[in-house]
């Protein structure tokens, strides 16, 4: 695919409409290869986290609809060769981690796929896009889950900082745009439709009680 047409995204704008073929893939071997070596490119390209995280949960019986959509991505790597990661020495040193999950994404498994992106100052630092292991009863429960996700990664950055000599002496800050999970993490009265949240979900209330994280 030298000479292939750049693409401008890495996926179709509108996944469910992809009208493809739903036969199994005849070389099954090539697809796991290119893939593989698109989670490589992830390690320095976090705008195609999401498309080869896709890609990966589609490997044990690639279809011919999965692999034009793994050509998608080498389409778009083609038109931005130059894309990469820049870092700035004039930027504070306060962590912050944007989180989002697509609710429900998955058409066959109704599974959401949470993200998030962590910076320190204006610098990326660490990204993840990875499919929930169960099925989320609302947005809320989804949301809060990559608060929990999100939160164990900021606390983690926190203590490499600090073992390297760097501590953060700024409160992290975490930014939701679901306002549900936002003031579940601050309100330690639960809803009663809440209860089905698992235990460890409510790491991120105890951090912002605690004074040690922002939401």
């Amino acid at each position: 695919m030298a000479n292939c047409a750049p693409a401008t995204t890495p996926l179709p704008l509108e996944l469910q409409k992809v009208n493809g073929q739903e036969e199994t893939f005849d070389q099954p071997t090539l697809f796991r290869s290119l893939a593989g070596k698109l989670q490589y490119l992830t390690l320095t390209r976090p705008d195609i986290q999401f498309a080869v995280n896709l890609i990966c949960q589609r490997m044990h019986t690639p279809t011919v609809t999965d692999f034009n959509l793994l050509k998608r991505i080498i389409q778009y790597i083609k038109g931005t060769m130059d894309f990469g990661i820049n870092f700035s020495t004039n930027a504070d040193f306060t962590l912050r981690a944007y989180i989002d999950n697509d609710y429900a994404g998955c058409p066959t498994t109704s599974r959401s796929t949470g993200g998030f992106c962590t910076f320190l100052g204006n610098n990326l630092i660490s990204w993840s896009a990875k499919r929930q292991t169960s099925v989320s009863c609302s947005s809320t429960e989804a949301e809060y889950r990559c608060l929990s996700d999100a939160d164990a990664e900021v606390n983690w950055l926190m203590d490499l900082l600090q073992d390297i000599g760097m501590p953060v002496t700024h409160v992290p800050k975490l930014y939701c745009d679901n306002l549900s999970a936002v003031y579940l993490s601050a309100n330690p009265t639960l809803h009663k439709k809440t209860k089905h949240f698992k235990v460890h979900y409510h790491y991120v209330r105890e951090q912002v009680a605690e004074g040690s994280l922002i939401v």
